[in-house]
């Protein structure tokens, strides 16, 4: 009788055991989200140009927004500011926005533009040192947004190249903003 008790004992305990785990529950059925139609403000507006900005290329400005790569002969009668009277004034200088891809990619450095500034309005901008994932055209972009004065020479309005530098650093720039 005591062997027939402990040869049940010893078969039956590990049936019964807990080896530590707990079951997995039962996982519910997720629903599928499905799309929504709303269409979105941004899908409103024509969809800009994907202008690469080059190295010693020059660009206008446009309208709506995107950018015209110029193709005539760089050579365009802009003064220096050592040939003028009265230099040209930049009085309001937008900051380019930084670019999802270069964030995340982490570049920083300096886009450095010569914009020739004639007329009241932005006549042309020339890439001097670039940047990728999208830095130098945002910096082309907000070139085209600056405000200033003419430059002048013998009392009348003239266009004079000025050097514009925009700085994109990580520490400055906010995931939410610009």
């Amino acid at each position: 009788m005591k062997v027939l008790l402990v040869l049940i004992l010893v078969f039956t305990t590990p049936a019964f055991a807990q080896s530590g785990r707990r079951a997995q529950p039962a996982a519910a059925p997720t629903p599928t989200p499905t799309p929504e139609e709303n269409p979105s403000p941004a899908s409103s507006l024509p969809p800009r140009s994907q202008v690469t900005a080059e190295r010693d290329q020059d660009y206008r400005c446009t309208s709506d927004g995107t950018l015209a790569h110029l193709l005539d002969p760089p050579e365009v009668a802009g003064f220096s500011p050592k040939e003028v009277d009265v230099k040209a004034e930049i009085t309001a200088k937008p900051d380019p926005a930084y670019t999802r891809e270069a964030r995340r990619v982490g570049v920083q450095g300096v886009v450095i533009l010569k914009v020739l500034l004639g007329d009241g309005k932005l006549d042309r901008v020339r890439v001097v040192r670039r940047l990728p994932y999208g830095l130098t055209e945002n910096a082309i972009r907000a070139a085209c947004e600056i405000k200033f004065k003419p430059a002048k020479k013998a009392g009348k309005e003239v266009s004079q190249w000025v050097t514009l530098e925009y700085v994109f650093r990580l520490a400055n720039s906010s995931i939410f903003g610009p």
